[in-house]
Parts: structure tokens; sequence; C-alpha cells
């Protein structure tokens, strides 16, 4: 008896994409059909049209066929560099073709999207409908722009028959690993993943994850997290913190608006208790002496805020995350 057609998966490429969660995703799955044995899968290099792509960081790819060309088992659409709103929003607009293209794609096709990636399934209609998530910056600008999505921000992925979105660049994993522990054994899946040596899945999205993305995309936001980061928390109003970067409060309070998408306070919070956060995980501090350490008011008041922002106690938030 011949053995099983391998599932055919199209790894989808688009001008500016970034391609590494492809190659890793490629990577995976041959491994997985080499240790179970079983039906496989086969990757496709995917585009709009044939012919060579301009992806990210000067790379370029060439994409084998059309991603209309045939019926595939799933999609995979990576993502596209940008750390803020703005940059969001640029991408997106370049990408009309790309949107117009998965709007056609038959709806029964599965859509495995990460990080921006997710904005692009959003923005071409892929998600109405269903549940999804992505990263976390990107929440409280998608929400608006697509209401009729049911975002599930604080969890990491997000599945169904249809679509499963993920956030973080390394978003494919989590997405990729659900599919191989369904379609293979237990011992199989355990040698892939020492194997590749794959990261142990964490539990949950921490809010803070994509602050150093943020930090890095902005001149005002790094200097306006080194600023939070030395000044005690009582001390982190707008007034002071504009005052010591030379601008106005209102200055300060629309420029970090647009450049993070969201309030100056909910940023200097976060900022102040991802500090904490780092001095819990790894200082091997109590939050009594944290929140002394970093200037809040009082203990009671530094436990109330904690949990607020990351849904667990400092005492749970350690035992979560630490390694």
């Amino acid at each position: 008896m011949p053995a099983p057609a391998p599932l055919d998966v199209a790894l989808l490429l688009y001008p500016e994409c970034m391609p590494a969660g492809l190659f890793a995703a490629a990577d995976l799955l041959t491994a997985a059909a080499l240790r179970s044995g079983a039906r496989g899968w086969r990757v496709h290099w995917v585009g709009v049209k044939p012919g060579p792509v301009a992806c990210a960081h000067g790379m370029a790819l060439r994409a084998e066929t059309r991603l209309d060309a045939q019926r595939w088992q799933a999609v995979l659409l990576p993502g596209f560099w940008a750390g803020t709103p703005a940059q969001l929003s640029a991408g997106l607009g370049g990408q009309l073709p790309l949107q117009q293209a998965l709007r056609a794609l038959p709806r029964s096709v599965p859509l495995w999207t990460w990080c921006t990636g997710v904005a692009l399934a959003a923005a071409a209609g892929r998600l109405d409908g269903e549940a999804a998530t992505g990263t976390w910056w990107m929440g409280a600008q998608l929400s608006r722009a697509h209401p009729e999505v049911d975002w599930q921000w604080q969890t990491p992925m997000v599945s169904s028959r249809r679509v499963a979105t993920a956030s973080g660049v390394h978003g494919y994993l989590p997405i990729l690993a659900q599919e191989l522990e369904r379609r293979i054994s237990p011992e199989a899946w355990r040698d892939v993943q020492r194997l590749m040596v794959l990261p142990r899945p964490q539990p949950a999205a921490s809010v803070f994850d994509a602050l150093q993305t943020l930090h890095g995309a902005d001149p005002l936001l790094a200097r306006l997290r080194r600023l939070v980061e030395r000044t005690p928390a009582v001390e982190t109003t707008l007034e002071r913190l504009a005052d010591q970067l030379a601008c106005s409060p209102r200055t300060l309070a629309r420029k970090v608006g647009e450049a993070a998408g969201m309030p100056v306070g909910r940023y200097v919070r976060l900022v102040k208790l991802h500090q904490a956060g780092e001095h819990l995980l790894h200082g091997g501090r109590s939050a009594a002496q944290v929140s002394e350490t970093l200037g809040f008011a009082d203990e009671s008041g530094f436990r109330r805020s904690f949990k607020a922002v990351t849904g667990l106690t400092p005492l749970d938030y350690v035992n979560r995350y630490r390694r």
C-alpha cells in the first residue's frame, strides 16, 4: 500500500517580510517527518506571484509558485519589522496586493500567523469572527481598527480550525508545536524537541514582552525608560519627567502616545513594574524589599499595582517566570 501523500504547507513570502520563522518552520516540519516516519509535510515557498522577493535585511528569496496555485493544507504568514503604531500602519499600507491575495484565499485553508503578520491577516479580513491574539503593543491599534475580531491579548497563542495566531517574533513555535503534538506520537515530539533544542514553552505571555522593542524603536522612549528606571516610583509624575527631558508635559504625552500607542502614564507604569519584576526574578529580593528599593509609596500599593498589570501577585510571578 503506497504511503499517504505529504501535507502541502505554503511558506508565504512578501516584500520586507521577516523570513527567519519560515526557515525555522521548514526545519521543524522536516525533522518531525523524519523522526515520526509518518505522513510528512512538504513545504513550498510561495508569493503573490512567482519570482524573487526582497525580504527584510536585504535578503532576496524566490517564490516558486503563486499563493493561489493550489489548495494548501496550511499557509504560514510571517511578520514584517515594526516597533511602533506608526511603523505598523506604514507597513500595512505597503502590502495591499498581499492583503488582496489573502482575502481571496479560501476560508477553508488554515492560516497560521504571528507577530505583525497578525495585523496583515486582520487587515485582509481573515480574522473576522475569529478569536485571535498578537504582540501586546499592537492591542489598542488593532482593537480599534478591527472590532469584529475577538481579541485575546493576554493569551500567547489562539487557534481554531481556520486560523492560528501568536504573539512575538517566535510565535511560529507554539503554533507548530500544537500542530505536531496532534500529528505525531508524544515520543517522537519529545525527540524533535531535544534534537532541535527547542525552548520550553512559557506558560503565559508577559505584558512586558514588547518594552524592549519599543525602547529600541524610538529614541525618546529609550531616554524616558532610562529616566524612569533611575527615578523613585513616587516621583515619576508627568511634570517631573517632562522637565527632566526638557519638554512640556503635553509634548511628552503626545510623543509617547504616538510612539508607544498608549498613554504616557501607562508606559511609565509598565517600565517601573518591569524593573520591579526583574528585581523579583533575578535579584533574590522580596516584594517588600523591591518596593522600598524602587521607591514605591508602600508595599501594599506596589502589590496592587503589580497584580493589576500582570494578573499575578509578586510571588506568583516569580514562581511562573523564574527559570
